[in-house]
């Protein structure tokens, strides 16, 4: 039993881990191209909306796909319940969002919003179409089916993107990327999906789950406000251009963030509730997972800290150098969202929704006066700010959860430290091939502190024998062997 569901994580990491790098990497082309075609503002402007919608799927799934990935033997009353129940709250939330656009609109002398919110928030009932089929292929360990469904919704999405931006569409090239790769998501996972709206809505169903999946949406509804609503005061207090500069920073830091993070949240969460009962096997799992998504993220994060310069001129231009600033502070972010959201599985697993809530309340009491003492300073500071916010969260986040999982503070410095040590050189290293070559072209610059950078690393893992990379290698070969 126990090497079957080693077995099935292993596949699951593997595959949502190729399609997100799939999908990072086309999502990257496709953004540096559009990028090229549109204007700082339009990004600023989506990214305005984007915020109320991101906002309002939190709502929507109200924890619930969370909880049924949880629960020992859903009843198809438990996912019909919550199936009515996500429809008719994106309903009700599309018909609000479109009547407030003009006070939006007004608010931020944008008039345009009043004309892009009745599209963009769509998005809201094409998301509820999502909920339960993407929970149900969780729960099957399905990981292979669902990175073929998200890499061909990106895809797709990014080809509309790309055509009606070099037909001069401007701010439209980014609603209709996002309509439709929701678009195609849905229609493809009910396509595969073999769950067809059956059971009985059951009020009393939602109830016994209700409890619980509140208190997540409550939390992960604040995570996302106190990371995000930065943006909005941008948005007014200084200019749509350098929302739009600061928002192009974020998404780009967030690429392989949010990929390595939804990978490794989407199949260590179920495969966990599946020892939670085990306390030895429980800690032992969330030590190593914490090694390997350390020994992925920290190098990726610190390369790109090294060759910011570089990178944003060869592929966005100079017209773009301005991100420049905000897209290294903010990936030092990135080192540390990741491993605290881990640390967040870990607090969900042990079902004390409670600890949970009262453990946000706290983290955001903090950054409520981080947000407070940066916001009014400069668009620097909010990023500075952010940094601060994550660093805050990791910290609080890995502290409660070492109660549920038995680990001690040391044995998590000891799981992390090596790769950190060995990502310091790494940078080094990288930013001394930058001043040497100065004189350079830029693309062979550019390309050789990359390569640069992957041969420390390799290297280094193999001489001080990180045990990360051992496990990645050896996860690797089974599926090879498989």
């Amino acid at each position: 039993m126990a090497q079957q569901l080693r077995d099935k994580v292993a596949s699951g990491v593997a595959w949502s881990v190729a399609e997100k790098l799939g999908s990072m990497a086309l999502q990257m082309v496709v953004s540096i191209v559009v990028a090229r075609l549109l204007l700082p503002e339009d990004f600023g402007v989506l990214a305005i909306l984007t915020f109320f919608t991101a906002l309002s799927i939190v709502v929507i799934d109200s924890g619930y796909s969370q909880t049924l990935i949880g629960k020992t033997e859903p009843t198809d009353a438990d996912y019909k319940s919550v199936f009515i129940f996500n429809i008719g709250v994106s309903i009700a939330l599309y018909a609000l969002l479109v009547a407030i656009s003009p006070l939006i609109a007004s608010y931020y002398n944008l008039p345009i919003i009043t004309r892009i919110a009745p599209v963009l928030m769509l998005l809201l009932p094409l998301s509820a179409l999502c909920v339960i089929q993407n929970t149900i292929f969780a729960r099957e360990f399905r990981f292979a089916t669902l990175s073929r469904i998200n890499f061909a919704s990106s895809a797709v999405a990014g080809g509309v993107a790309i055509v009606m931006a070099l037909n001069n569409c401007g701010v439209w090239s980014l609603v209709g990327q996002r309509i439709a790769q929701m678009v195609v998501k849905a229609l493809l996972l009910w396509f595969y999906g073999s769950w067809r709206c059956g059971g009985q809505f059951s009020i009393h169903a939602l109830k016994s789950m209700g409890s619980f999946s509140f208190r997540l949406m409550g939390t992960d509804m604040i995570s996302y406000l106190y990371n995000n609503i930065a943006q909005l005061f941008i948005g007014k207090m200084y200019s749509a251009d350098t929302l739009g500069y600061f928002n192009q920073a974020q998404k780009l830091k967030e690429l392989p963030v949010t990929s390595a993070v939804q990978s490794f949240q989407s199949v260590t969460y179920p495969a966990l509730a599946n020892v939670k009962d085990n306390p030895a096997k429980l800690a032992d799992s969330y030590r190593r997972v914490l090694m390997i998504v350390a020994a992925v993220m920290f190098p990726v994060m610190v390369g790109m800290i090294a060759v910011a310069e570089d990178m944003f001129t060869l592929l966005l231009t100079n017209r773009w150098a301005a991100t420049v600033p905000y897209f290294k502070i903010l990936s030092l972010a990135g080192l540390f969202y990741p491993l605290s959201m881990i640390a967040y599985n870990i607090l969900k697993v042990s079902g004390d929704g409670k600890v949970i809530l009262r453990l946000e309340i706290i983290k955001k009491g903090i950054m409520t006066i981080i947000l407070a003492l940066t916001i009014p300073h400069s668009v620097t500071a909010i990023a500075w700010g952010l940094v601060a916010m994550a660093v805050v969260e990791f910290i609080l986040n890995i502290a409660a959860s070492l109660r549920t999982a038995t680990l001690t503070p040391w044995q998590v410095v000891r799981a992390l430290l090596p790769t950190a040590l060995l990502c310091c050189v790494m940078y080094i290293a990288v930013r001394w091939c930058a001043i040497e070559m100065a004189d350079c072209n830029l693309t062979i610059r550019f390309f050789v502190q990359i390569a640069t950078g992957v041969a420390v690393y390799t290297i280094g893992a193999i001489i001080f024998r990180l045990d990360a990379a051992k496990d990645i290698v050896e996860t690797l070969r089974r599926m090879v062997r498989r």
